[in-house]
């Protein structure tokens, strides 16, 4: 009975002392709680730690008092290689460490935290703020980690400050040159979702800044030119001829970068080619052979990448290009031909119309009567109202194109000699071979 009785005193024991604990641990957050409430950081300090300690997980605010706390001390000393200001440092990331080591538990209960790795990204920038001495590689890492998680989710601080790490180890490190291009492209990538789904228009524009600055520090970086592509690019498309995984990487790259007349584009698409025939493999044959002379062969290689395609907004804007290409050179049946694809691709494109306009309007002459070639204006017109028509974002240059080229149609006299009056149906020969009313 004795053993019984002395059981039971201790488990009572227990849960007094359990219950004590608890009510400390009340008493303490709320303390410390009400003093960060009044900015009153110094009354706050000693029963914050004791929560901190004792019930970690008592309160989630625990954490974001204690940064604040701590933000507050590191700001008020002026030497940064003081033992009190690494002391406090020290501090502040061990509460990102433990508040990133208990958020699985908060979420578990269903409580509204961020992830571990976005929680990681605002160390980072707390790192950046507070160090004594701030290290760029560790900085840029831990952004990096939470940017590659996170993607459009990314706050847009951790999105700009990602790329200024990435841009800061490049000044140090110019073997990081590929890797800054990468992380430009990516994050440039992340900003543009996190704009596109963000509804309330200021923080929209907050993020919009962000892409601007972006783009900027890329510009900026010395890194943006086809020549230092080439440079970067050019060598290891060599080395890693028989990867496909990074001449793709390569490939897209140089495409967004508008250096598709690279000699490193032309080589990573004939090895990718040589791997997997894809479509934009094929296409970047295709210029290399028209940048050769041999026209030929890159309408065989275009025609082929453009059976390879599947997304007809894609194939459009490639016959388009095709197009155009082969307009720089005169080849204009061959042009309109692969226009009519790019039309047939995609009925309201607006910029093909124009171009096919264009087209007519290099090659007017298709009969001894001048009277007559100057009715081809009146089919390149037709083009450019059609172009306006079918898609409104081209108007401008469609109507400044029409006030041209309106002045290179024939008289009414002219025409009435040829017993042809306004209203009449005309078709243009020669390789154009459309009809038109005349005006």
């Amino acid at each position: 009975m004795k053993i019984k009785t002395l059981v039971a005193v201790l488990l009572l024991s227990g849960g007094v002392t359990s219950v004590f604990a608890q009510e400390d641990c009340n008493k303490n957050s709320s303390i410390s709680h009400e003093a960060v409430r009044a900015n009153n950081f110094k009354d706050a300090y000693l029963p914050w730690k004791e929560v901190l300690k004792d019930c970690p997980t008592l309160r989630y605010y625990t954490f974001s008092d204690g940064i604040s706390i701590l933000r507050s001390f590191l700001g008020d000393i002026k030497d940064r290689n003081s033992a009190e200001y690494k002391k406090y440092f020290d501090e502040l990331m061990e509460v990102y460490d433990l508040r990133a080591k208990y958020i699985p538990e908060f979420a578990a209960k269903g409580m509204k935290v961020p992830s571990v790795e976005a929680a990681l990204g605002t160390k980072a920038l707390d790192y950046m703020s507070w160090a004594p001495q701030a290290d760029v590689n560790q900085a840029y890492a831990w952004l990096k980690e939470s940017v590659d998680a996170e993607k459009g989710n990314s706050a847009g601080a951790i999105l700009h400050y990602f790329l200024e790490m990435s841009l800061n180890k490049l000044k140090i490190d110019s073997n990081h040159k590929e890797q800054f291009i990468q992380d430009y492209l990516t994050d440039s990538e992340y900003a543009d979702a996190a704009i596109a789904a963000e509804d309330d228009a200021k923080k929209k524009a907050a993020l919009q800044q962000v892409k601007e600055n972006l783009v900027a520090m890329f510009i900026n970086s010395g890194t943006a030119d086809c020549e230092s592509l080439q440079g970067i690019y050019g060598p290891k498309i060599e080395a890693n001829q028989s990867d496909s995984t990074y001449l793709k990487k390569a490939i897209s790259i140089l495409k967004m970068m508008k250096c598709t007349e690279s000699e490193a584009y032309f080589q990573a698409s004939y090895y990718m080619y040589k791997i997997n025939p894809t479509a934009d493999a094929a296409t970047g044959c295709g210029y290399m052979a028209y940048k050769k002379g041999d026209f030929d062969t890159a309408i065989k290689y275009f025609d082929e990448a453009l059976n390879l395609e599947s997304d007809p907004e894609k194939k459009a804007q490639l016959a388009y290009v095709v197009a155009a290409s082969l307009f720089n050179v005169k080849k204009l049946s061959q042009a309109r031909s692969y226009l009519q694809k790019a039309i047939n691709f995609k009925e309201n494109y607006g910029d093909a119309y124009i171009l096919l306009a264009q087209l007519y309007a290099s090659s007017p002459n298709w009969n001894d009567e001048p009277a007559l070639n100057k009715c081809t204006y009146f089919v390149v017109i037709d083009k450019l109202q059609r172009a306006k028509s079918v898609d409104p974002t081209v108007a401008d240059k469609a109507n400044e194109l029409i006030s041209t080229y309106a002045r290179y149609t024939p008289k009414a006299e002219d025409l009435f000699m040829l017993g042809i009056k306004a209203g009449d149906r005309v078709t243009v020969g020669g390789w154009i071979g459309e009809s038109t009313t005349v005006r």
